[in-house]
């Protein structure tokens, strides 16, 4: 049986970090990746004739753990474009034209009432536990809007842009992941979602990874699908067997469980799961819905568009302008509550989606990754259901015997986010490293 220090299961953001804090502190340490590449849910793949980010895309500077990489590695930014034309649906529920100025107004009032409490809520942004928000937890970001009074066309449009943000209907979706998101960029909302939309890392997330990745001295191991995890033994004897589906196993002092809490019954463990765990993936996380990359003809206005909350696709926006030898076209991204009702082989029914936020595109082709039904995410970002914020977050970030857990959805700060899995992997790789003794390793070895 071969042996190592740490084993980590996942070469995500989060894997990928603790694999490097942890092999460069000197332990041998082991990546297992199910998957044919390492990313996890950030996936940079060439289609409709582009490098497209499948899963996560955006960071910003307010995120600091994010950003310190960022600086490691020296990796750019890019904007999105900048929106010229603003889409949403009037008081008649059709679709409405007008300026960026004019939707930011419309939307100005919602967007604070949402989360005018903020700062007693979750007074420090990197605590979401801390602060008034026990009291509130057991409300979804819907329970808000309904008790607000706004007007309708006011009401439609805050919805979906919410809908966007969180991936999920809002009726699912405790109102603590609107106030976490704004608690971490000071609780300002305008700030929050220029943070989560609005700056790509130049050269794609797939060389940000890579960046990662090149720094970990010991084996990443692709095609590894992890079965099973038992702890055994005592004091100095204390291990952990991991078992692959292939039957190899392999002995270590730590185990890193980097999985989503959606997608961690895929592998027995031994003992089993804390009860959060069990209980949250029994449950599921809100998170359900899709990503969509949309090839329209011609070159169209940089534009956003809101549709109903209640839309196959609710959010959409001009992302990249290409030419082929078919013409000139632009790439949209398109983001909606429910990874069901979009369907990339259907171009009548995305049509008829487009049309709903932006009429008067014609579209030629899509993709998309559909993360709900991967069984090694079974969902997009992490979005709490009402209750499981306060009620489970301690937990989740708890070690359980040799077994750790780091994964944006155990995050602090900014959880469902990249920053979050850099978060949680640091922050596991340095309870290793305190709690297990550094190997000796022979002079000139």
């Amino acid at each position: 049986m071969h042996t190592v220090d740490v084993v980590v299961i996942g070469a995500g953001f989060a894997g990928l970090t603790a694999s490097r804090e942890l092999s460069n502190a000197g332990y041998e340490v082991l990546t297992l990746e199910a998957r044919d590449r390492i990313g996890g849910r950030t996936w940079t793949d060439y289609r409709l004739g582009h490098d497209l980010e499948l899963g996560a895309n955006w960071v910003h500077w307010v995120q600091p753990h994010v950003w310190a990489e960022m600086t490691r590695y020296s990796r750019g930014i890019e904007r999105s474009p900048r929106a010229e034309e603003a889409y949403w649906h009037g008081a008649d529920g059709k679709p409405r034209q007008g300026t960026l100025e004019e939707f930011m107004a419309l939307i100005d009032e919602g967007q604070q009432l949402v989360i005018d409490d903020v700062r007693e809520a979750m007074p420090r942004g990197a605590e979401p536990t801390v602060g008034r928000i026990e009291e509130l937890d057991h409300l979804s970001i819907q329970d808000r809007f309904d008790r607000l009074g706004l007007a309708s066309e006011a009401k439609a449009a805050n919805e979906s842009v919410w809908v966007g943000h969180v991936n999920a209907p809002l009726s699912e979706v405790g109102l603590s992941s609107a106030l976490r998101w704004v608690a971490a960029t000071g609780g300002h909302w305008q700030l929050m979602h220029e943070a989560s939309a609005t700056y790509r890392v130049a050269g794609g997330l797939k060389a940000f990874t890579a960046a990662i990745a090149s720094e970990i001295t010991g084996e990443i191991r692709l095609n590894s699908r992890v079965a099973s995890v038992a702890q055994s033994g005592t004091g100095a004897d204390a291990h952990a067997v991991v078992t692959l589906e292939s039957g190899e196993q392999i002995r270590a002092k730590r185990v890193v469980s980097t999985l989503p809490v959606n997608a961690i019954g895929e592998i027995a463990f031994e003992p089993e799961l804390p009860l959060a765990w069990r209980r949250q993936h029994a449950e599921r996380v809100a998170s359900q819905g899709t990503k969509v990359w949309i090839r329209v003809g011609g070159h169209v206005s940089r534009f956003f568009a809101y549709a109903n909350q209640n839309d196959p696709i609710s959010v959409l926006k001009a992302e990249f302008y290409c030419a082929d030898e078919r013409g000139n076209y632009t790439i949209l991204v398109g983001f909606g509550p429910d990874h069901s009702r979009v369907d990339v082989d259907d171009i009548a029914s995305l049509q008829a989606a487009v049309d709903r936020c932006r009429p008067g595109l014609a579209v030629e082709e899509a993709t998309a990754h559909d993360w709900m039904a991967d069984p090694l995410s079974q969902t997009t970002w992490m979005t709490h259901r009402p209750h499981q914020l306060t009620r489970d977050l301690t937990e989740l970030q708890a070690t359980q015997g040799m077994l750790h857990f780091a994964t944006t959805d155990n995050a602090n700060l900014w959880g469902g986010f990249i920053d979050g899995a850099i978060e949680s992997g640091l922050r596991e790789a340095r309870r290793i490293i305190d709690s297990l003794p550094r190997p000796q390793r022979r002079s000139g070895s």
